[in-house]
């Protein structure tokens, strides 16, 4: 265990952005253990990692994708500090959200894989239906939302409070603006942001939406075209859809898409950006500002803890800033003055609870604040909301499940294309 939360506080340390999160919601007798966890281990010591222990790893492209890769180096992290033998662990890698996933999961699971990870949404109800013919097998699944529903014993999803991370990026786009507008590089009416989304899926809207409001946050007149590409990697769709919406006036550009399509068409274009799952200071060293990400390596530790420690896994488990699941990249060297000690303010105030991203007073849908929104929580099959999310005034996002549920189309946001969802 000590070894283990020397390995998050080393992560705190080098992405020096890290704090504490909000609590988790309690667990009710109604329903008990089904809440998101935000424990970053299982408890107690692991006696050793038995040498038939074996650990699988799915994913739905490969390394070229930043979504991905983020995964990747996650699991490499984990496999190196639990000391995994090569023989310990196997990697599925360009698994499409297709019966592929059932195949790939069900050979895991026959090759020995005494815990199985998947980190796509589509690859849901493929993890599941392996979930149900191999009940002695663990199977986790990021980004998905059915766990707290199914009841299966051996199902499990994880996400993060990712929209805190990116509402981070958004103050630092929003000091860009600024910077722009006391420069003469645009007015105030100019202060037009693009944003690349792959799919209308809640996850995106709320990425979007917390970004948005991080820079509105600090620079008040600030839109947002939003366009989407219907994939989660294309790398010429992401290009296109980056250069339309520089054409279109926006100067800052954003992404909820897994290629370097939209970095790159900035850096041609000299046109700000904030990219997603890992720095691209390397690729687009002059416009690139910052990335927001989740770290992975803790859920994985919890997770294969669990199992080694004969735990139950949560069956909803949030990573926080707390637990070093979220994170941002390192500042690009073009960012405004400025701009970290705006982001040390927000990150404290997020820790000591004063600030919510989805606070209530901060934006209105069709002209209103948002006094109530039922919110479709458990994904029933009509889509009916069933769940309050305004709790004290905010959007209590990924409370009730780890898995995005926000969904609201907020005023200063512009959908160009919604033909994909």
């Amino acid at each position: 265990m000590k070894k283990f939360l020397a390995l998050l506080l080393a992560l705190v340390m080098v992405f020096a952005l890290a704090a504490c999160g909000s609590e988790p919601a309690p667990t009710t007798s109604e329903n008990p253990g089904t809440e998101p966890s935000t424990a970053p281990s299982a408890n107690g010591e692991t006696a050793g990692v038995p040498e038939d222990f074996k650990v699988g790893f799915i994913f739905l492209h490969d390394e070229n994708s930043t979504y991905d890769l983020n995964f990747i180096n996650a699991a490499n992290a984990a496999i190196e500090e639990l000391g995994l033998t090569e023989d310990q662990y196997v990697f599925r890698t360009n698994i499409a959200e297709t019966q592929d996933c059932y195949d790939a999961a069900a050979e895991l699971a026959d090759e020995g894989c005494d815990i199985i990870f998947a980190d796509s949404f589509g690859h849901e109800s493929f993890m599941i239906q392996a979930a149900q013919e191999f009940p002695e097998v663990q199977f986790c699944h990021s980004t998905g939302t059915r766990a707290h529903t199914e009841g299966l014993a051996n199902y499990h999803n994880a996400f993060a409070s990712i929209y805190e991370g990116r509402y981070l990026a958004g103050i630092v786009a929003g000091m860009k603006l600024n910077e722009m507008i006391a420069n003469g590089e645009i007015t105030e009416d100019e202060a037009k942001m693009g944003y690349v989304g792959a799919y209308t899926y809640a996850e995106v809207l709320s990425g979007y939406t917390s970004f948005y409001l991080g820079a509105k946050s600090v620079c008040p007149s600030v839109t947002m075209d939003v366009t989407f590409t219907g994939s989660w990697y294309d790398q010429a769709a992401e290009y296109e859809a980056a250069n339309n919406l520089i054409n279109g006036g926006c100067v800052l550009i954003s992404q909820h898409a897994d290629s370097m399509g939209a970095p790159s068409a900035c850096e041609e274009q000299g046109v700000p950006n904030v990219s997603y799952n890992g720095s691209t200071a390397s690729a687009c060293p002059e416009t690139y500002l910052v990335s927001s990400r989740i770290d992975w390596t803790p859920y994985y530790l919890y997770a294969i803890n669990c199992v080694l420690n004969g735990e139950e896994i949560a069956a909803d488990w949030t990573g926080t800033l707390e637990t070093g699941s979220v994170v941002l990249t390192e500042l690009g060297a073009n960012v405004a003055e400025g701009t970290q000690e705006a982001i040390d303010e927000a990150m404290a105030a997020l820790e000591d609870g004063s600030l919510h991203v989805f606070d209530t007073s901060t934006f209105t849908v069709g002209g209103e604040t948002v006094t109530s929104y039922m919110a479709d929580v458990d994904t029933d099959a009509d889509n009916t909301g069933d769940t309050e999310a305004i709790v004290d005034g905010y959007f209590a996002e990924s409370t009730e499940r780890s898995a995005p549920y926000f969904d609201l189309q907020i005023d200063g946001i512009t959908l160009l294309d919604t033909n994909f969802g």
